[in-house]
């Protein structure tokens, strides 16, 4: 699932989700739903215009047809078929004609970057514009233009999907990644496509925690669900934002607002422990929908699993975040570390020494080989010290991995051998099952 296939998988899903417009709002988000329920089981949701959500008010829908720039002779010389990032999003609708020295003000370009578009969004003021290349204004004539925006902004909803997998226990894993960018694929798309694997991986197994996947716009979307869902955020118990997740960068995990949190704590035993470069990051209240489920009126443990991070790549917002710039390989090794990391959380569990008065005889269980002389014990033999050293009631598996500086399997492994010869037992923890779970893995 995670592995060449799935990579390619994802990559297949991105190139399919790559031409539409979407938006914070509009039939692009539900033609995006769309295909993605033809993946996973999706629930749609429609909150309607006008909707108070906290602070927030869910803004009229917006829908865009067609757009473009014409010359006198009648060419197109900026053409929203030939990439929807021409238009600035929310655009309000215009027919007008005007020279060039009115239009320049509704023109937006990256001079660093003269070849690429940039992506403008005007969401919550009514506005409109076009993005063009650098060089391409530079080719505009004082001519007189046409100038065309056939879009329409009105009453309508805000639509969000969700894909709940029930588990044995009805607290919570969320799972958000946010569908209102257009031709985006890093920033946007790898994030679904990440999503809809672990989704579908997670759905083929055996779930300690039930999972739910958000498929929302950002910002208004997760404060959306939040509004309509506050009875039910206290079962969220960890959490992962998924997005920019396809680059050829190394992993970047930025943390929840509490910090220390188990997501926090498993997603960064994960990245160590992969041998491959990596960066935690502190939480900060600006980034994606991290910050609303990090709001102090929830402190939700949700951080946000990346790649490099926003604003760190020169492709960030613009037309040259496309097909090109997400690798297959980055795709399938984001997925595997989401699922590596909820495989911790799922075989998380905290137990009892029975037999706390000194150490336990091991040879006579077959767990000790004999190691007169040596100078270090082997790694397994070690893990079991470990294990029964820490299992006092206190300490869960992913404390005594830290703790040990191990990895979490091995550890898992030794509780299990300690289990099963009946050196240990379950510790009912708040806040944890001490029930093993099922490894992900098999």
């Amino acid at each position: 699932m995670t592995g060449p296939d799935g990579g390619a998988r994802m990559y297949q899903l991105i190139a399919e989700l790559y031409p539409i417009c979407r938006s914070i709002t509009g039939n692009g988000v539900r033609e995006t739903l769309r295909l993605v329920g033809k993946h996973v089981p999706l629930s749609v949701h429609e909150v309607p215009t006008g909707t108070k959500v906290f602070d927030w008010t869910v803004p009229k829908e917006w829908n865009i047809t067609d757009a473009y720039i014409k010359d006198s002779r009648g060419e197109r010389l900026v053409d929203f078929r030939r990439s929807n990032l021409h238009v600035v999003s929310y655009s309000v609708p215009v027919r007008q004609r005007m020279r060039l020295a009115e239009l320049r003000p509704h023109l937006f370009t990256l001079p660093q970057h003269p070849d690429w578009i940039p992506y403008r969004t005007s969401y919550y003021r009514e506005s409109w514009g076009f993005c063009l290349s650098e060089q391409q204004l530079g080719t505009l004539p004082d001519d007189v233009y046409d100038v065309c925006i056939d879009s329409s902004l009105e009453e309508g909803s805000l639509t969000y999907g969700e894909c709940y997998l029930p588990g044995a226990s009805e607290e919570e894993v969320l799972v958000s990644c946010h569908i209102c960018h257009p031709s985006l694929c890093n920033d946007n798309l790898s994030g679904i496509a990440v999503a809809v694997t672990v989704a579908q991986a997670l759905g083929a197994r055996a779930r300690r925690y039930s999972y739910r996947f958000l498929f929302l716009p950002g910002t208004i979307g997760a404060i959306a669900w939040l509004a309509l869902n506050e009875r039910r955020v206290s079962r969220i118990k960890h959490g992962l934002v998924l997005v920019c997740v396809g680059d050829a960068g190394a992993s970047t995990y930025k943390k929840s607002r509490r910090g220390n949190a188990d997501v926090d704590r498993a997603v960064s035993h994960v990245l160590k422990d992969s041998g491959q470069p990596y960066e935690v990051l502190d939480f900060t209240p600006y980034g994606y929908d991290e910050r609303q489920y990090g709001s102090p009126g929830f402190d939700l443990p949700v951080g946000c699993l990346m790649r490099t991070p926003h604003g760190r790549f020169p492709q960030y917002h613009t037309s040259a975040d496309d097909l090109s710039f997400v690798r297959p390989e980055a795709l399938a090794d984001s997925a595997a570390k989401c699922l590596t990391t909820f495989d911790i959380l799922e075989r998380n569990a905290v137990y009892l020494n029975q037999n706390p008065k000194c150490e336990p005889q091991l040879g006579k269980r077959g767990l000790y080989e004999g190691m007169d002389g040596q100078a270090q014990l082997p790694h397994h033999e070690y893990a079991l010290l470990w294990v029964l050293n820490l299992s006092d009631g206190r300490h869960s598996l992913l404390d005594i991995a830290e703790r040990a500086d191990m990895s979490f399997d091995t550890i898992h492994r030794a509780a299990q051998a300690l289990l099963t010869h009946g050196l240990l037992r379950p510790s009912a923890d708040e806040g944890r099952s001490a029930i093993p779970a099922l490894s992900l893995h098999r």
